[in-house]
């Protein structure tokens, strides 16, 4: 297989999408990895695997559509494998495993058949000491955004999954490309206060556009940084709110095509404004572990 990512929105040609099959039963308070899974286990409110399946084929249904190639993780029992963006990632024609939290290795071992599609000069393992997760690796064209937290108190954060050892690495393997890195604001228990990635706070639409929440990141001059970039009058502002529910962890198929959750009305309505076709589709439940469409989904080949 020949990877290819450059951006976030070239049209997609084949991805691997999560599965909700045999997620496991309801996890403890103490072993939730993120505040907002955390609040549903104490609210009664955690989903459920039945209500979470269909969500996931609704979005299998859109590649469908779109003839996008589809591989889906082979199931393993009892296993939380909803978020394939958080073990590994794309950037250019590299795949680069995630060295993600030591109790989620198993999900690397259920993509295992992908990887190996690749050829082995593409496939990159970084250094123990570099902590990432795909939700906060952001191909851009030349440039490489990344989330990242270097506070002092990084081992205190469960909610921080990037650190600058991989910020560092990731510059080291794309010399010729721009890497960006933004600091993002972390709480283990408030998830209105916690931008678990990068893609919980900011995502690139279409060519020039983009999705922002501005208290999601802990430095304003880098959040100025990126409306300058993208110009002020092509940013969608989400609000905290809108941030909590995941308004900027939407999918898009295409620079044109866009696949969302059915209840962003302002976000659509927006997107449409701006010419995009939205592919509604229900995601709320997935939504209640603090990641939607982007965190579920992890692109291999666009053109």
């Amino acid at each position: 297989m020949k990877l290819n990512i450059k951006d976030e929105t070239s049209r997609l040609r084949a991805v691997i999408l999560g599965t909700a099959e045999s997620c496991g039963p309801t996890p403890k308070p103490e072993d939730c990895y993120d505040p907002k899974s955390r609040q549903h286990v104490l609210n009664g409110t955690y989903p459920k695997e039945e209500d979470m399946i269909p969500e996931m084929e609704a979005v299998a249904k859109v590649f469908k559509k779109y003839d996008v190639e589809v591989f889906r993780p082979n199931v393993i029992e009892n296993c939380n494998q909803i978020f394939s963006r958080d073990i590994a990632f794309v950037i250019d024609d590299k795949i680069i495993k995630a060295n993600i939290l030591p109790d989620r290795d198993r999900e690397i071992e259920a993509v295992r058949y992908v990887w190996n599609l690749i050829e082995d000069k593409n496939r990159i393992i970084l250094p123990e000491e570099c902590h990432v997760e795909g939700g906060d690796i952001m191909p851009w064209k030349d440039h490489i955004f990344i989330g990242t937290y270097s506070g002092e108190d990084y081992e205190d954060y469960v909610t921080a999954r990037t650190n600058m050892d991989a910020v560092i690495a990731i510059q080291e393997l794309f010399p010729h490309k721009t890497v960006k890195s933004f600091e993002l604001r972390k709480s283990n228990t408030d998830p209105k206060e916690n931008a678990l990635h990068l893609d919980c706070c900011f995502q690139p639409i279409g060519t020039d556009k983009a999705i922002l929440h501005k208290n999601g990141f802990l430095v304003e001059s880098e959040y100025d940084w990126l409306v300058n970039f993208f110009g002020k009058e092509n940013i969608f502002e989400i609000t905290k709110q809108e941030m909590y529910d995941m308004n900027s962890n939407i999918f898009s198929i295409s620079e044109e095509v866009i696949i969302s959750e059915k209840n962003f009305k302002r976000l659509n309505s927006w997107l449409r404004d701006q010419g995009f076709t939205v592919e509604e589709v229900p995601y709320a439940e997935i939504a209640k572990q603090e990641g939607l469409l982007r965190c579920s989904t992890m692109p291999l080949i666009r053109d």
